[in-house]
């Protein structure tokens, strides 16, 4: 999907000089090039509503969203992350290369649909149903990539190496065997992922060890040295058990020891990261790494709720993702991040480390945590970042009478993807009237996936 030259005139918009009228922008080959008050020049479009930068989802697992709702049926035994897993695996041992672009590509309308305009795709999904590897390594990688370009989502691709069943070493078990590589398969993995990502402008090429519990000391040393360039993601500390099993291990918590062992620093993202003690929480603040949270599944999974005040007062980076896509939801994630640490407290207002706007300091967090761990140069109205923008509808009734940091409170509190009007990624204009241009033919392909699925 390629991106034309435009000017725009935004009726309203949030510089990062604050709250603007009559915003005249120019993007060129996908980035804003000129960003004025002022009078627009002949031929400019004039934007009715309410202009703000697109939504980095530092955390997604495409794929994830065909299963959503299958998990919500109560066991006769405890119910829990470890139960949920045994539905994903018995979920994904039937998806074929045609249902993940099918599934991913109707995920990605979503997040656009709902101010989100690039993803992190945390990718594991990489063999056939047997565990034998495709003729083309990437092969799902790059069905990921068709997917995104199909909709216009900027993407962060993550491949991720999975080795292990457990903490030290312990064997996979055969659900796994769809995900599981050596070092050289996963060398020719990235690479494979590199060509499925050329003809995709803005896109960028990261790693993803699995976790702690999947990935060796010696391999995620590997791994790093092979590095050479793009951003580290890695899930940690998401579960109790998970803690206690690192503890057994190691004799030490997941947080501390990824900080013992690994260059950690603005370059990673760790996912979760649900479940650390105090000084965790002032070291992994001091890394500059960003803490990559997931409101939404993490309350539907019963992970538990992230420490985020003392993260934030610590000064510690925060961005959020959709992980399972079980709700795609921009709104939801950050209301959910927020009302997380009101039921913990007991109190009201907890993410903001000011007096002010709750609201504008989650977006702004979120914001610049999201554009640090995509390694995607957004975040922001501003000339030389990729054109990413969301345009609000002003007269929807959770807006009508907001105006500055109030239109953030009401759309994130008490509106969802209903207020989005429009949104451009990397200039690629994708939703025109809260509706994605390819909504309709993505949806039937995922219709027709899912009822072959479910056959």
């Amino acid at each position: 999907m390629s991106a034309p030259d435009q000017t725009l005139r935004l009726q309203t918009a949030l510089l990062p000089g604050g709250w603007a009228e009559d915003v005249t922008v120019t993007m060129r080959n996908g980035r804003f090039v000129d960003v004025a008050p002022g009078a627009a020049p002949e031929g400019a479009e004039s934007v009715s509503g309410i202009a703000v930068p697109g939504m980095a989802n530092l955390h997604s697992h495409a794929f994830q969203r065909g299963m959503a709702g299958l998990a919500e049926r109560r066991a006769a035994h405890h119910d829990s992350f470890w139960t949920w897993r045994e539905t994903m695996y018995r979920f994904l041992a039937r998806l074929s290369p045609d249902h993940v672009e099918a599934i991913a590509a109707q995920a990605y309308v979503e997040m656009l649909e709902s101010g989100f305009t690039s993803v992190g795709e945390f990718h594991y999904l990489h063999h056939d149903p047997d565990g034998a590897p495709y003729g083309n390594p990437a092969e799902m990688g790059a069905r990921i990539a068709a997917a995104a370009r199909e909709t216009g989502l900027g993407l962060t691709l993550l491949p991720v190496y999975y080795a292990q069943g457990g903490f030290g070493g312990a064997a996979p078990a055969p659900d796994q065997r769809r995900f599981i590589c050596e070092l050289d398969h996963y060398a020719s993995l990235v690479e494979a992922s590199r060509k499925a990502l050329k003809d995709l402008p803005d896109a960028r090429l990261g790693i993803a060890p699995h976790s702690l519990r999947a990935v060796t000391p010696d391999d995620l040393s590997a791994l790093l040295a092979r590095r050479h360039e793009g951003p580290i993601h890695i899930h940690v500390a998401e579960q109790i058990r998970e803690v206690e099993d690192c503890l057994d291990w190691s004799g030490s918590r997941p947080v501390d020891w990824l900080l013992d062992n690994a260059p950690v620093d603005a370059s990673w993202t760790l996912i979760h990261a649900t479940h650390m003690s105090d000084e965790e929480i002032d070291r992994l603040a001091r890394s500059g790494a960003v803490a990559g949270l997931c409101p939404v599944t993490e309350a539907s999974l019963g992970d538990g709720i992230f420490e985020g005040v003392a993260y934030r007062e610590a000064g510690g980076w925060i961005g959020v993702g959709t992980d399972s896509n079980i709700r795609v939801s921009l709104a939801d994630e950050l209301s959910t991040l927020e009302y997380g640490q009101r039921l913990r407290d007991r109190a009201r207002n907890r993410f903001a480390v000011e007096p002010g706007s709750t609201g504008r300091q989650i977006f702004d967090a979120a914001l610049a945590g999201g554009a640090q761990a995509l390694d995607r140069d957004s975040g922001a109205i501003a000339p030389g970042h990729w054109a990413d923008l969301v345009v609000l509808d002003g007269d929807h009734p959770a807006l009508v009478a907001a105006s500055g940091d109030a239109i953030l409170d009401a759309w994130i509190f008490a509106g969802d993807k209903s207020c989005v009007s429009q949104v451009w990624s990397a200039g690629r204009h994708v939703v025109r009237a809260g509706r994605h241009i390819a909504m309709d033919a993505v949806a039937r392909r995922y219709a027709r996936t899912m009822r072959d699925l479910a056959a």
